[in-house]
């Protein structure tokens, strides 16, 4: 910046100079550890070679030198000494009122009223809240005080000079501060720590599924006419002398393809299994899609059946009494996302339908899956039914335990758990309420589904990560879901789980929002290195947190124990595994969590539910070894509070990794948003192949047209069956696009999106989109994200709309340039023939057919006319084409 920016001011607070020393030492300490790392091996195990760290930065000496020419602005939160060269500008924090928070005997809101009253003396008073929500209220609470003339401002610049004011605005500010003549109370300095997420735009599945599945240059792609080929990358075109952006598709013999941008949605994801290409071309293509319409239409059959059969069951409607559910949803510590509503909007709907609910929560880790299904157990268990919660281990199933308890502590439910942690006598007891209908609501792992425990009327069923049981448990679950409501809560669905949701055979809700200053948790994919490893352990201990420390088989327990003795003799370290007797396990799980030590060396025992906001590194060894779904979840046992979170995913030095291996790592180090769950269960479809839907066995045919086209093709078939359309399925028909020539530019420029997978997905994005009111809110979120649009995206929109219209009058391609348009119709046949003949006679000469074309004679000198003139003409080609035909006489 100094090298830019000559000359320019500088302004630094007053922590800058100590951080950036500390900086300096941390990077001498790991430049002189590097050194002694590299001393102590021989020259083939070296893995790093540092360099000077005064080639790369700037040291005390180098910063003072480059700052003692420039104008230096020095800001302070402590009050100093006026003098030369320091003025006071009278800012100062704000009262916070947790005293009167904390005290019985002394009215909170008595001593905000005559807060305001003295701020009001001498200027301006304003209370800024989070939400128009939170400001109604204080505002209510205000007037309970007998202030009732606050004034309701947008802007922190509407407040007028003067004095004896008071504004009420929504302001996301933490703290309040005083200056001369003005109070700012922030709505946490009255209330406290009531986190507040930030609204997100709502996400249809298939949109937020569309939007994170990018291709990379190599991946093999799937076209619906054409068949497999490979995808090598985006490249711009020059057609009628004007830029357009094309996909490059390669097939056998080096055939290639250019796919307009605009028309991506021909085109699927085959999967990461390598397949052959197909011929440009060759009938080979259409003889496999021919063959997988029968597998399809018996597959749809059968889903279709399941579905059927479970809407046909009565399910017991289950409403809660509204004000005790007013009271217990307003115990919910954070303000509810709009993803989080909608799921326990989507389940109160399912549980007083009257038919038995069958819904799929996904949700990343810590994104509150858990509250919906406490919002679901309390309205079962205000209904007079019993609730019972599953999970997979026991630390999950206590962890859940505690939390329930928490949470309907004070209401009329009996709460209860079921597991190896419970001794003979309690279970026995809790096993005889359930019996007895006196235990409301059961928390527990596989033991609350052994034969020994009868429910009484069991109501609701929620199934924490259902893919973590085994085939006799999920049996069990099966009979147990005959008539009751069932919600199960996943981060990473399995694949079959995935497409029964996706299908519409089962239910399913996306939370996609993370928590309020959540940060995404930082990923790095090596080989084993001790330098990095102890840096990674030692950072966490001196920031005060824990770390994680993962091993795939309890053979590997010792190694990593003689490690942390060896290189990390800083940290304290406890060992758990699932061998250990329970009662040990318990104590070394709940020492830790009371921080009593720094790493805990664990096998994949802690892959599920440990949630311990302390803990905010984790180092896995031989990563390779485990499962693309488990690593994630393994990763998602650190960066659950505001903490920068690090994942670090290590492999065998100097070692080879198995393809499959390696894919599954690069997956999970590009996997680094939050809310990346739901896009990691599509991968692992990919990867993994799709099982069949209604069995074990594996799809010969779904390999050879890859995934998403199955998924398409089963999506269309099922919705023609509810819809009674039982001839042409698998109609080829509906599976085209428009081509659109108009000789302007259609592109989403680098300049604009620099980042190719980003534009790539935005292209994803745009192909699934039909209406205008759709693209209008596409617009609007690339002007948010990205700037003001070029001219060259305005036209990619308008050519966008252009091809709906096209679509919808059967225009299979429609050319356009200064002198008209030329049209072709899909097939060569047009929906309705006397509209044509409408049409054509409406033009008045300026239109005729040609070789099977329709020849549209126009005078269009602009690039703004060709579009407006190219969507009328088809715009009214559609309307033609929708209209009925009028009988003759």
């Amino acid at each position: 910046l100094f090298d830019y920016l000559p000359g320019a001011s500088v302004m630094l607070d007053d922590q800058v100079t100590p951080q950036r020393l500390s900086r300096w030492e941390a990077i001498e300490d790991q430049y002189d550890a590097r050194i002694e790392a590299l001393k102590a091996r021989s020259g083939h195990d070296t893995v790093y070679k540092p360099a000077d760290p005064h080639l790369l930065y700037l040291d005390d000496a180098a910063w003072e030198g480059r700052v003692s020419d420039l104008r230096v602005l020095q800001l302070s939160a402590l009050p100093q000494a006026t003098g030369p060269g320091v003025t006071d500008a009278g800012g100062r924090i704000g009262r916070d009122f947790a005293p009167e928070r904390q005290q019985e005997n002394i009215s909170l809101f008595e001593a905000l009223a005559d807060h305001i009253k003295a701020g009001r003396a001498e200027g301006q008073v304003v209370i800024a809240s989070y939400s128009t929500g939170a400001r109604e209220r204080l505002q209510a609470l205000l007037e309970d005080q007998e202030i009732a003339d606050a004034k309701l401002i947008d802007d922190f610049r509407d407040v007028p000079d003067g004095s004896g004011g008071l504004f009420l605005m929504i302001w996301a500010l933490e703290h309040g501060f005083t200056g001369r003549g003005l109070t700012v109370i922030s709505e946490q300095d009255v209330l406290g720590d009531r986190l507040i997420r930030a609204p997100r735009r709502k996400r249809r599945a298939e949109n937020f599924l569309t939007e994170h599945q990018t291709l990379s240059p190599g991946d093999l792609i799937v076209h619906v006419d054409h068949g497999v080929g490979r995808y090598l990358g985006l490249k711009v075109v020059t057609a009628l002398g004007a830029a357009h952006e094309c996909l490059l598709l390669e097939y056998a013999g080096g055939d290639r393809l250019y796919l307009p941008v605009e028309n991506i949605e021909l085109l699927s994801r085959f999967g990461h299994e390598e397949g052959m290409l197909d011929k440009l071309g060759g009938g080979a293509w259409q003889s496999k899609k021919a063959k997988l319409k029968a597998r399809i239409r018996e597959i749809a059959d059968r889903l279709i059946r399941v579905a059927a059969e479970r809407h046909l069951r009565k399910g017991r409607i289950l409403e809660p009494p509204h004000a005790m559910w007013e009271a217990f949803s307003a115990r919910f510590p954070y303000e509810e996302t709009d993803d989080q509503l909608s799921a326990i909007e989507d389940v109160m709907t399912d549980l007083s339908s009257g038919t038995p609910m069958d819904r799929l929560i996904c949700g990343d880790v810590g994104f509150g899956k858990t509250e919906v299904a406490m919002r679901a157990a309390f309205v079962a268990a205000m209904s007079g039914v019993q609730v019972a919660v599953i999970a997979p281990t026991t630390l999950l199933a206590r962890q859940h335990y505690k939390s329930f308890a928490e949470r309907f502590r004070g209401f009329p439910v009996e709460v209860r758990q079921l597991s190896r942690f419970v001794s003979a006598k309690e279970a026995a007891a809790t096993r005889d309420g359930l019996a007895r209908g006196t235990v409301d609501i059961v928390v527990g792992t596989h033991a609350v589904l052994a034969k020994s425990v009868r429910i009484k009327e069991l109501g609701l069923l929620v199934i924490d990560e259902e893919q973590h049981f085994g085939v006799a448990h999920k049996e069990r679950l099966k009979e147990l879901r005959s008539d009751v409501h069932v919600l199960t809560l996943t981060a990473t669905p399995i694949p079959r789980t995935l497409q029964l949701s996706l299908t519409g055979v089962r239910d399913l809700s996306i939370i996609g929002t993370p928590p309020i200053d959540r940060l995404a948790i930082r990923t790095y994919v090596s080989e084993f290195d001790t330098v990095t490893i102890r840096e990674a352990l030692l950072r966490e201990h001196y920031r005060g947190g824990q770390s994680f420390f993962v091993v795939p088989r309890i053979a590997d327990l010792p190694e990593i124990e003689a490690f942390l003795r060896d290189e990390v003799p800083e940290v304290t370290f406890s060992v758990a595994h699932g061998q250990m007797a329970a009662g040990e396990l318990d104590d070394r799980m709940n020492a830790f969590y009371d921080g009593k030590y720094d790493v805990l060396l664990a096998t994949t025992i802690v892959e599920s539910g440990l949630d311990i906001p302390t803990a905010n590194t984790m180092i896995v060894h031989r990563a390779d070894m485990f499962g693309l779904a488990q690593l994630y979840q393994i990763r998602g046992r650190v960066g659950r509070a505001k903490t920068r979170a690090y994942a670090y995913l290590t492999t065998k030095p100097r070692g080879r990794l198995t393809p499959t291996a390696e894919k599954r790592l690069r997956v999970l180090g590009s996997l680094d948003s939050l809310g990346a769950g739901f896009t990691l269960a599509s991968q692992d479809l990919d990867i993994r192949g799709a099982g069949n839907l209604v069995g074990e066995e594996q799809s010969g045919q779904v390999r050879e047209v890859g995934y998403e086209l199955y998924q398409s093709m089963l999506e269309e078939a099922i919705a023609k069956i509810r819809a009674g359309e039982l001839e042409g399925l698998i109609d080829d028909d509906a599976q085209w696009a428009p081509t659109i020539n108009l000789g302007v530019p259609v592109l989403i420029p680098d300049d604009y999106v620099p980042d190719l997978d980003v534009r790539l997905g935005l292209y994803r994005r745009l192909s699934s989109l039909h209406t205008k009111v759709e693209l209008e809110g596409f617009a609007a979120e690339l002007i948010d994200r990205f700037g003001k649009l070029p001219r060259e995206v305005n036209t990619l929109l308008l050519v966008v709309r252009i091809k709906e219209e096209c679509k919808k009058a059967g225009i299979a391609r429609l050319d356009g340039g200064p002198r008209g348009a030329t049209i072709q119709f899909h097939n060569d046949k047009f929906a309705n023939p006397a509209g044509l003949v409408e049409f054509i006679q409406d033009q008045r000469g300026m239109a005729k057919v040609k070789d099977n074309k329709i020849v549209v004679r126009r005078d269009w000198k602009r690039d703004s006319d060709k579009i407006k003139g190219a969507f009328a003409i088809a715009r009214d080609l559609a309307v033609k084409a929708k209209a009925v035909a009028k009988a003759p006489g």
